[in-house]
């Protein structure tokens, strides 16, 4: 029976159009099959554990593949590095079942999207964060997003070009927190809808600005209407930060 490898990997996702291998640009799965092909000269199908979309980061990314050929597990993460563009770095290797899935064996993702507030820009976080002027107002904002945590209809928190009949999901962890005058929105869940989580941070802003009450989100979500959430924020602010595959590695957020 054929070996499969497991490959965590972290990447910038400022010059691809996301994962999944597309016509009109470079992505990360089709870097990754370079790569592969030049380390084991054979070119192999690689699986990814989601559909990140242009522009779109990730600190931890899950991919399989078959190696044409044995390599010794240490050894593979350092050869793949050596072909790889700056901007993709393997993270670690490990060999699983033949029946694991990196999508469908998943159980939660933990998705990031990060802000900093202050007058000027900075230069170092062009690309890596979204800059808000003004103070973000974190409380208000934790506090909306705890009305995220458990399963609802999140409908109205999906792009409106989306065709998705099942929009119910659950999320277990949902929090605001602030480093100096950088915000990060934390969510872990067990699914999300296309542009769920920039819509989400989106209505965080609004919050902040005072545009949405925090407790108005349950209505919000009763009302399964994409025009009553804030805007879709850009895609340079969102990391895949984590997938969780096993149920006692997931964070839960008590209320």
């Amino acid at each position: 029976m054929a070996q499969k490898l497991l490959l965590k990997i972290r990447y910038n996702g400022a010059s691809f159009v996301g994962w999944q291998v597309q016509k009109n640009g470079k992505s990360v799965q089709e870097q990754m099959q370079d790569a592969i092909e030049a380390i084991f000269g054979r070119r192999v199908g690689v699986t990814g554990c989601s559909r990140t979309d242009s522009g779109v980061h990730a600190m931890e990314y899950c991919l399989c593949f078959e190696p044409p050929r044995s390599m010794e597990l240490i050894r593979i993460p350092l050869a793949l590095n050596s072909v790889l563009p700056d901007s993709i770095s393997v993270l670690s290797c490990r060999e699983v079942a033949p029946d694991f899935h990196p999508r469908y064996s998943a159980v939660a993702k933990e998705y990031l999207y990060r802000f900093y507030d202050g007058f000027a820009p900075d230069p170092f976080k062009k690309g890596l964060a979204y800059h808000e002027r003004k103070t973000l107002d974190t409380v208000k904002m934790d506090l909306a997003a705890q009305f995220f945590l458990g399963t609802h209809d999140f409908r109205a928190f999906m792009s409106a070009s989306s065709k998705i009949e099942d929009t119910v999901r659950t999320i277990f962890d949902s929090r605001i927190q602030r480093d100096g005058n950088d915000v990060t929105f934390r969510i872990t869940g067990n699914g999300f809808l296309y542009n769920m989580v920039r819509i989400m941070a989106g209505t965080l802003l609004f919050v902040s600005a005072g545009r949405i009450a925090p407790e108005k989100i349950p209505d919000l979500l009763e009302s399964k209407e994409r025009a009553r959430a804030g805007k879709t924020m850009p895609a340079y602010g969102l990391y895949l930060n984590h997938v969780y595959y096993t149920e006692k590695e997931v964070p839960h957020r008590g209320l």
